[in-house]
């Protein structure tokens, strides 16, 4: 027999003007091998249909079952319990939209993100179909890969201090995504271009520097790197226009 799991999970449901914020107890026996993904569906099967949570691939590549594991951000799918105590606290993730008990909206907070960053290569070469692909050097290419493998779970901002004082402020997925067209050499923009979107109080300037985003990345993207890089970046494009000044 295995252990007697005991899960906190917070209710409620906003589209329910019954529904109060509570937390409710759950008991379940653990299995070999059982991550929280499994766990709460068979607590939504076997005790409560009308719990609500995301999920969508099982394999740490959609992002949807982010939620905060006994205080830290993670993915369901990923967290094995026998890595966790007999206790187990599941709460939503801060900043997003609450959908209802487990389950954020990220996409609104992604889709305003890629509009604030201006998210495609700007450039002024004209598509030509008939054209041979252009050429990228191999280790740039793996750069923007490296950076690309985002999944968007929405966990870095999650436990981003500066994101959970201040909805304004841009978070490392938008810092990074920044520094991804940064490198990308087809991108045409210049530091000062850069500098108007991220060299400010709610961009790069605005980072603490904590590193939170970087512990609880699940795909363990490099985002100290990018940050140190991005404000490096920036402080010199600050330093430029002042001399022109």
């Amino acid at each position: 027999m295995g252990r007697l799991l005991q899960f906190e999970i917070f209710r409620y449901n906003p589209e329910d003007k019954d529904s109060a914020p509570h937390m409710q107890t759950f008991v379940l026996e653990e299995t070999t091998n059982m991550t929280l993904f499994i766990a709460l569906n068979r607590l939504r099967e076997e005790q409560d249909p009308g719990l609500i949570f995301d999920f969508c691939c099982r394999a740490g590549i959609c992002g949807a079952c982010a939620m905060v594991i006994n205080g830290r951000p993670g993915l369901a799918c990923q967290t094995k319990t026998k890595d966790l105590p007999e206790t187990i606290t599941l709460m939503p993730l801060p900043v997003f939209k609450l959908i209802g008990d487990l389950s954020v909206d990220t996409g609104i907070w992604f889709r305003e993100m890629y509009q604030k960053t201006e998210s495609w290569i700007h450039t002024t070469k004209e598509f030509d179909p008939a054209k041979e692909e252009e050429r990228m050097d191999n280790a740039v290419a793996e750069e923007i890969y490296e950076l690309e493998r985002c999944i968007e779970c929405g966990c870095c901002i999650s436990a981003c201090g500066t994101a959970r004082l201040r909805d304004d402020f841009m978070g490392a997925a938008a810092l990074n995504r920044i520094a991804r067209f940064v490198i990308d050499p087809r991108d045409q923009r210049t530091d000062n271009q850069y500098f108007d979107i991220i060299g400010n109080d709610y961009g790069i300037f605005g980072c603490m520097g904590l590193l939170a985003c970087e512990d609880v990345c699940p795909k363990k993207l490099p985002l100290q790197n990018q940050l140190g890089f991005l404000r490096r970046k920036m402080g010199i494009t600050a330093i430029k226009q002042f001399i022109r000044k």
